[in-house]
């Protein structure tokens, strides 16, 4: 089945890149399924990422949605959600220079 991600660099260093990205369909996997086809795998992804990364500041996948928004499957109503960076990600984007 199709799957379209859109992405921007946002920041980078010689090690990583801090993206965003906008995601026209939703299958599962997309996103760590194409950053990993692009060569370029989520810190903190142990199926799709390397087996062996530095330390970083963050112990899970450096995945996190600010926005979500869609029509409510049973009332058709545009539901939409803002969700603030937790604080491991804010350390791993502040010690990596991003």
């Amino acid at each position: 089945k199709k799957a379209v991600t859109n992405y921007s660099v946002v920041s980078y260093n010689d090690e990583m890149s801090l993206l965003r990205l906008k995601l026209e369909t939703g299958r599962t996997h997309q996103i760590r399924v194409h950053m990993f086809d692009l060569g370029h795998p989520l810190v903190g992804d142990a199926t799709y990422g390397k087996r062996k990364e530095r330390n970083t500041a963050i112990k899970r996948q450096a995945l996190h949605a600010s926005s979500l928004t869609f029509e409510h499957p049973v009332y058709k109503l545009k539901m939409s959600f803002i969700s603030p960076l937790e604080k491991d990600f804010k350390e791993l984007i502040k010690s990596e220079g991003l």
